[in-house]
C-alpha cells in the first residue's frame, strides 16, 4: 500500500467498513471479517509521557519489573520495541518529538532546550491540535519548561508542594535538601501515592477526564509524569515489591572494549546528590540501592497510569480515545560504568513507545526501527489531519496496521558531537567537529554484541561497513544539519 491507501483503509476503519483485505489478523473484527472501529472522526488523544524510563517493563520482556497497568495498555496497543529517542536528554528530545523535527548541530542540544527558541517556525504537536478545533491541556512535565509552547494550549499546570522541585517528603531530607541544595539521590516513604507530585498530576487527569466525558470537543490530554527521574522517591510500598538481591547490579559495569573516550561521561546528573562520590565508580551496594529506587519508582508510576486508565474507560471515553505512551529517552542504570543518559548506546536511545487505537490494535509487536519524530505525523493520520509541512517523520499507520511486517528502516539519534545511525542490527556513531570531519566512532553489530561491549569501528574487516554507514549517516541526520 502506498501512503494515500493507508490512510485511506484507516479511515474506513474508522467508519466501521473496511472488510477482511488481508488486515484482519492486526485489527478487531466480527464474523465474515466486518471490521468496526468505535473511534469518531475526532478521536481523543491521551498522551502520557514518562521521564526517564527505560524499556524495562512486563511487556518487554522483563521478568523484573512490576508494571501491570502499563502492561494492560501494552495488550491493547502496537507495541515499538525498536523505538528510539533522537536526542537522549529530556528538554531537547521532548522539543524534537513534539516538534517532529530532527536535532542539529545548533538545535535541541541540552535539556534546558526550548522547543519556541530553537525551532520557531514549527507548530508544535499540541499547537497543531489546538487549531484543528482540539482542546489541548498539559499537566505536568510535557515540555521540558513550563511556558515553552505558549500557544500549544488551553490549559497548562504543574504540580507544587513544600522544598524543592525534588519533591521529599520525609523531615531528613528536606533538611539535606534545604541546607545543601544537594539532596539523597532516592527517598523511601510511608505516604500515600497521591502525595508525590505524579500522584498529584494522576488527580489532576482524572479530574480532566471527568470534565470531557461531558464535552462536545475532543480533547488532547498530555500527562506527564517524573518518575523514575532522580531522585528516586517513591511509596514504600513501591520498594518493597523488589527483593535487592534479585535486582543485582549490572551485568557489564565496565566500559566497552576500544570504546572512544568520547562514549563514556562521568554521569555528573547523579554527581550532584548527596552521598555519592565526586569522583570514581559506585560500590556494588550502592549501585544495588540506585537500581533498587529506579524500579519502585517505575512501578509507582505504572500504578499511577493505572488510576488515570481507569478513569479512561469508567468515564466511557476509551472506545474513542487514541492512548500513546512514551518515555523520553532511556537511562543507564550502571552499564559500561556509568549512570543516567547523555549518551549514544543503546541504554540511552531506546525507550518505550506503544499505541493504543481502538478497534485496531490489540496487543502487536512491531520490531522495525522507530524513531521519535514518527510520533507526530503518526497521530495527524489518525485523527485526520493533513501533514505540517515542516515535519521530518514519518507516519506509523502502516505499522499499526500491519504490526508484524518488518520494515526496512533508520532512526538517527544525536547527543552533542555524537551522532549515530541505527541501520538492522548496526548502531554506528560518529563524534564530529564543526568542519564534519570524523574524531571518533564506533560500531556495535547487535547480532552478536546486544549490550555493546565490543567496539567495532577500527578493525579492518569491518572498514567497508564503516564507511557505508559514514555516508548513510550524513545522509539521513536532515538537511538543515548545519546552518
Amino acid at each position: 500500500m502506498n501512503h494515500n491507501e493507508v490512510i485511506n483503509t484507516y479511515h474506513q476503519l474508522q467508519k466501521g467498513l473496511l472488510m477482511g483485505m488481508g488486515l484482519i489478523a492486526a485489527t478487531a473484527c466480527t464474523n465474515k471479517g466486518n471490521v468496526k472501529s468505535t473511534l469518531s472522526e475526532k478521536p481523543n488523544i491521551l498522551f502520557i509521557a514518562v521521564d526517564d524510563l527505560r524499556p524495562e517493563l512486563g511487556c518487554f520482556g522483563n521478568n523484573i519489573v512490576k508494571s501491570p497497568n502499563i502492561d494492560r495498555l501494552a495488550s491493547q496497543s502496537v507495541i515499538f520495541s525498536r523505538a528510539y529517542c533522537n536526542v537522549p536528554v529530556s528538554g531537547a528530545s521532548r522539543a524534537s518529538l513534539l516538534t517532529g523535527t530532527r536535532p542539529t548541530s545548533y538545535r535541541f542540544i541540552s535539556f534546558d532546550t526550548w522547543a519556541d527558541k530553537d525551532n520557531p517556525e514549527a507548530v508544535t504537536l499540541p499547537e497543531y491540535f489546538r487549531r484543528n478545533g482540539y482542546h489541548t491541556v498539559s499537566l505536568s512535565k510535557v515540555f521540558h519548561h513550563q511556558y515553552d509552547s505558549r500557544n500549544g494550549w488551553d490549559v497548562e499546570w504543574r504540580p507544587s508542594g513544600k522544598g524543592s522541585w525534588r519533591n521529599y517528603l520525609t523531615e531528613e531530607n528536606l533538611k539535606i535538601d534545604t541546607l545543601i541544595k544537594r539532596g539523597m539521590p532516592f527517598e523511601c516513604a510511608d505516604v500515600p501515592d497521591t502525595s508525590y507530585f505524579d500522584g498529584q498530576t494522576a488527580l489532576k487527569a482524572i479530574k480532566h477526564l471527568r470534565e470531557f466525558r461531558d464535552s462536545d470537543k475532543p480533547f488532547f490530554l498530555a500527562v506527564g509524569f517524573l518518575k523514575p527521574h532522580l531522585p528516586f522517591n517513591a511509596p514504600k510500598k513501591y520498594w518493597d515489591m523488589y527483593d535487592p538481591a534479585v535486582i543485582g547490579v549490572a551485568d557489564n559495569p565496565s566500559p566497552p572494549q576500544d570504546a572512544p573516550r568520547q562514549a563514556i561521561h562521568q554521569w555528573g546528573e547523579l554527581r550532584n546528590y548527596f552521598s555519592i562520590p565526586e569522583k570514581g565508580p559506585l560500590t556494588d551496594s550502592a549501585a544495588n540501592r540506585l537500581r533498587h529506587g529506579y524500579y519502585a519508582c517505575v512501578s509507582y508510576t505504572d500504578a499511577l497510569i493505572g488510576m488515570v486508565l481507569d478513569e479512561l474507560r469508567n468515564s466511557g471515553l476509551e472506545e474513542n480515545t487514541i492512548v500513546v505512551l512514551w518515555g523520553d529517552h532511556g537511562w543507564n542504570l550502571g552499564e559500561h560504568g556509568m549512570w543516567c543518559k547523555h549518551c549514544n548506546f543503546n541504554t540511552s536511545l531506546n525507550a518505550p513507545l506503544m499505541i493504543s487505537v481502538p478497534g485496531l490494535t490489540k496487543g502487536d509487536e512491531c520490531n522495525s526501527i522507530t524513531e521519535y519524530i514518527d510520533i507526530y505525523p503518526t497521530l495527524c493520520d489518525l485523527t485526520g489531519l493533513p501533514l505540517p509541512s515542516h515535519l521530518e517523520g514519518e507516519s506509523l499507520t502502516k505499522r499499526l496496521i500491519k504490526p508484524g511486517r518488518t520494515e526496512d528502516d533508520f532512526a538517527v539519534c544525536k547527543f552533542n558531537t555524537g551522532v549515530t545511525i541505527i541501520k538492522k542490527d548496526l548502531f554506528y556513531t560518529e563524534w564530529l567537529n564543526k568542519k564534519d570531519s570524523t574524531l571518533a566512532r564506533m560500531l556495535y553489530d547487535h547480532a552478536s554484541d546486544p549490550d555493546e561491549n565490543i567496539n567495532l569501528s577500527e578493525t579492518a574487516v569491518h572498514s567497508t561497513t564503516v564507511e557505508n554507514l559514514s555516508s548513510l549517516l550524513r545522509e539521513k541526520r536532515g538537511q538543515a544539519f548545519y546552518k
